[in-house]
């Protein structure tokens, strides 16, 4: 009886990972569509929070900050192999602007503890290609 408890379990986990992983799109995958159609700019070493509209993560890569129609995307030079979906930004800064070498918190969304930290780096803004007419 035992082993066909194991079985079935084993079996349960074998037939669900594959569909757990559908839909869900590789880091690398989720930076191609964001960043289709945008060319890269020269890096900046702060973005104005008070301009900024949203934060989006990209699971153990990058933060990508909205400021008008321009995308800022961090790649932070610590911690961003902790940055997951179920992580809240935390950002606690002096004035209005977010800055390289400033630290964000990362708060677990499920039990509101703080679970690490990342180190911002350079912000590398991108905005959308001009249209040939």
């Amino acid at each position: 009886m035992l082993n066909i408890l194991k079985t079935l379990v084993i079996g349960a986990a074998v037939i669900a990972a594959p569909a757990m992983a559908v839909g869900r799109d590789s880091p690398d995958v989720q930076m191609q569509k964001l960043l289709a159609n945008r060319t890269a700019g020269k890096p900046v070493s702060c973005i104005s929070l008070t301009r900024a509209r949203s934060s989006e993560i990209i699971p153990g890569r990058a933060i990508v900050y909205r400021v008008g129609g321009t995308l800022y995307v961090n790649q932070p030079r610590s911690g961003a192999e902790s940055l997951d979906d179920d992580s809240i930004l935390v950002t606690r800064t002096i004035g209005t602007q977010l800055c390289r070498g400033e630290a964000v918190n990362l708060v677990d969304r499920g039990s509101r503890f703080q679970r690490g930290f990342v180190l911002l780096d350079d912000f590398v803004p991108y905005t959308k290609a001009k249209s040939a007419r």
